[in-house]
């Protein structure tokens, strides 16, 4: 039995049948999933599967949207100058480009500014408003940032700035006194308030230009896939068709960046999320952004070509940088954190604190904030990011007054505060985490769409799936479980870390990967049913397509056999619970982390147990049987073995006894210690077999033993040759040896399955006698 990492959510079965009826050429695994979107309707089906332009909503219903377009082109009239102040990460990044490429196609005087990371931080600033009035703008446009800057508002209007704010992060508290604020949270008119930074900024630019700005949505799918907000409604329509855009681009910075990600075909989600983004956003993690907006403005393939090339280098760089980190963040955990993680140190890279916290989130399933110390200041600084059962923003927004600066989502977060403050946060937000959460919350959460059976999975299936794609927050790949017996189980990798399982039946071949998962193949035995939740997708290799579930998670519910006998040394493997260990005699050494017993402990002091370490033989089965019953055992490890075995040791025949009986009654009596040897070479008898055969017939009766001289006994009582003790240990051993340790795999669990279904073993029949 082996329990399953994370906890696993069936999702609800949903009444599909009239849906599919609705619908033609749709799977009912597909109804099902559509259903459980929370679409019900052959309508909104349709609109699902095929996303369409059409239903984007209109810009104007974004407050203030009009005024703001007014201002702007009235400074375009003017020749007022402009200044988009931008953010660095990708969905930052691809704002600032959207919109100054409709502004430059509106004629504009503009430029961009984004805000150094590690100079300056997130967000407007006052330095930055009056450097930018000093060079003479009259307009400012946020992008991507801006709700949260209520000073630098002030500073703006004090300065004669006209400042317009296009947002999409939480709103706080107070609003900054704005010339406009484009924010769909902000706009009870907008049907849609989950539009990342780069989707305000086209709605802008769409009424701005007066037409839909179609050569733009490659951008807005970087920045909408890599911020990671729901891809449903508006999202969806700008991700499927951005993705589209991201294939056929002609874009040279686009080009040069599928090229160094070795992106070739139709760009997917994935490319997206694991390779744009990342590459866009390590330029700001480590310096400052211009060279990504660079790279996605410019009209020069060569200079594309060269800026990408950096910004490879600079993305090799963040892996280098991020793994030192994690590892000595790692180690000031050390070990399982009660609550929130916060870890701080002088000389932590700022720009990839998140990228830390992300990693020991999955490592220890706890909220982490990871922080730098902000030399001279007092203070630290760094990005939080939380597990789904806890709403950071909320739990942090209720202590704003201990950050000097705080911001982000319910999951992800970037803050500074006092250097002091930091251990009155930790006791704050683990004592609201302990009020919330139990401990189940703490373990991730795999929410599991539908069981398949193995014979439903095929590439029909897996293309009819991604039919749901672009696949994203609120609109997951959808996860599935399998529980079948696999045909072949093996690691693979240089490092033999990945897990390969293959499932068959009938006809059918499924292919399971688990990567990082290679420590569980130890846990795998054989016969024994599998339950894997995973995503389907299509192996490609050599032209050949197979269906395969890529594995997130893992468990076994039948009881299992560890067969270990005969291996010199044990493998320990680290169950929950208790470990029990049976052993023959108190002198062997004791299981780590094992209560131990012997068969001599008293069956009444046992109880269930999860684990079972067998080390030795019985010297009577049935007193096996009674611990089993007893305990209970989900996992029992055979690690017995034998140095002397008797069942390998040829039994007696009946007729050697009859010999040796023959013999002795006619010799009346033989001096083992003078005619041994003579016996020995004239039947091919050992030593120990003859004076086995002695010992039997002096249990008996049959004889009497005198300084190793043998003399017959004139009238002994009739008797089976069973009726030796010695003869009956030996028969009792060999038993014992047969069923435990010479079985095969199949034999000994079965032996064992009866001990657990109090099932008894036929008494053996008499088989030798006189």
């Amino acid at each position: 039995m082996l329990q399953s990492k994370a906890n696993w959510q069936f999702k609800q079965l949903g009444n599909n049948k009239r849906l599919i009826n609705e619908l033609t050429g749709i799977t009912p695994v597909v109804g099902e999933l559509l259903v459980q979107r929370g679409i019900t309707t052959a309508e909104a089906a349709n609109q699902f599967l095929s996303p369409d332009i059409k239903n984007l909503h209109n810009p104007i219903n974004i407050t203030s949207i009009e005024k703001a377009a007014e201002r702007v082109k009235q400074a375009i009239s003017m020749n007022e100058k402009i200044l988009v102040f931008g953010d660095y990460d990708a969905d930052g990044v691809s704002s600032t480009t959207v919109m100054l490429k409709a502004l430059e196609e509106l004629g504009a005087d503009c430029d961009y500014y984004i805000p150094n990371r590690f100079t300056e931080g997130y967000g407007p600033n006052e330095a930055a408003f009056r450097e930018a009035q000093k060079n003479g703008y009259k307009v400012i446009i946020t992008v991507d940032n801006g709700i949260a800057a209520v000073h630098e508002a002030s500073i703006a209007k004090q300065l004669g700035i006209d400042l317009i704010i296009t947002d999409h992060h939480e709103v706080q508290t107070e609003l900054p006194d704005a010339y406009a604020i484009l924010h769909p949270k902000c706009s009870p008119d907008y049907p849609f308030d989950e539009l990342a930074g780069v989707g305000v900024a086209f709605k802008f630019a769409e009424q701005l230009l007066g037409y839909f700005p179609k050569h733009l949505l490659d951008l807005v799918a970087i920045g909408t896939i890599a911020d990671m907000v729901p891809l449903v409604d508006e999202n969806r329509i700008f991700a499927y068709y951005g993705l589209h855009a991201l294939t056929i681009t002609k874009n040279p910075g686009i080009r040069a960046l599928k090229a160094v990600c070795k992106i070739e075909g139709n760009v997917t989600e994935e490319d997206v999320g694991f390779l744009i983004g990342p590459r866009l956003n390590a330029v700001g993690r480590l310096q400052d952004a211009d060279l990504a907006v660079q790279l996605l403005m410019t009209d020069d393939p060569i200079l594309a070509e060269e800026m990408a090339a950096e910004v490879q280098g600079i993305n090799v760089r963040r892996q280098e940088i991020v793994n030192q980190i994690v590892k000595e963040a790692d180690a000031m955990v050390n070990g399982k954190p009660d609550g929130v993680i916060i870890v701080a140190k002088a000389g932590w890279n700022e720009g990839v604190l998140g990228i830390v916290a992300s990693k020991l989130v999955r490592k220890y399933d706890r909220p982490a904030i990871v922080l730098t110390e902000k030399q001279g200041t007092g203070e630290v600084k760094g990005s939080a990011r939380s597990i789904p059962a806890f709403d950071l923003f909320k739990n942090c927004m209720k202590i704003r007054e201990l950050f000097t600066h705080f911001g982000g989502h319910s999951q992800a977060a970037g803050m500074t505060m006092p250097a002091e403050n930091v251990a009155l946060i930790q006791e704050n937000l683990n004592e609201f985490i302990h009020e919330e959460l139990t401990e189940d919350d703490f373990k991730q959460a795999i929410e599991i769409n539908a069981m398949l059976q193995l014979t439903d999975v095929n590439e029909v299936l897996v293309d009819e799936i991604n039919r749901l794609a672009p696949f994203g927050m609120n609109n997951p790949k959808p996860v599935f479980a399998i529980k079948e017996i696999p045909a072949d189980a093996r690691q693979i990798g240089a490092k033999k870390n990945h897990l390969k399982l293959l499932f068959k039946e009938d006809d059918v071949q499924v292919e399971g990967i688990g990567f990082s998962m290679g420590d569980l193949h130890a846990y795998i035995t054989p016969h024994t049913p599998l339950t894997v939740v995973g995503e389907l997708g299509i192996n490609e290799w050599n032209g050949n397509r197979k269906a395969q579930i890529v594995l997130q998670d893992m468990k076994i519910d039948d009881w299992q056999l560890y067969d270990q006998r005969g291996k010199k040394k044990t493998e320990l493997l680290p169950h929950p619970n208790e470990v029990v260990v049976v052993l023959a005699n108190e002198a062997q050494p004791v299981h780590l982390n094992a209560s131990q017993i012997t068969y001599e402990t008293d069956i009444a002091e046992l109880q269930k147990i999860d684990v079972l370490y067998i080390y030795d033989l019985p010297t009577n089965e049935d007193r096996l049987k009674e611990i089993i019953q007893k305990t209970e055992p989900k996992n029992i490890h055979a690690c017995f073995t034998i140095e002397n075995s008797t069942y390998l040791t040829a039994f007696p025949t009946r007729e050697e006894f009859i010999w040796f009986y023959a013999l002795v009654r006619k010799r009346k009596m033989i001096d083992l210690k003078q005619e041994m040897q003579i016996i020995m070479n004239a039947k091919g008898w050992t030593k120990e077999r003859i004076i086995f055969i002695s010992k039997v017939f002096f249990e008996l009766g049959f004889v009497k033993i005198e300084n190793g001289v043998v003399h017959v006994n004139s009238n002994p009582v009739k008797k089976d040759l069973s009726e030796s003790p010695s003869y009956q240990e030996r028969l009792n051993q060999i038993q014992i040896e047969k069923d435990l340790y010479y079985s095969n795999y199949e034999q000994l669990k079965s032996w064992f399955e009866n001990c657990m279904n109090r099932v008894e073993r036929p008494k053996e029949e008499v088989t030798n006698g006189l």
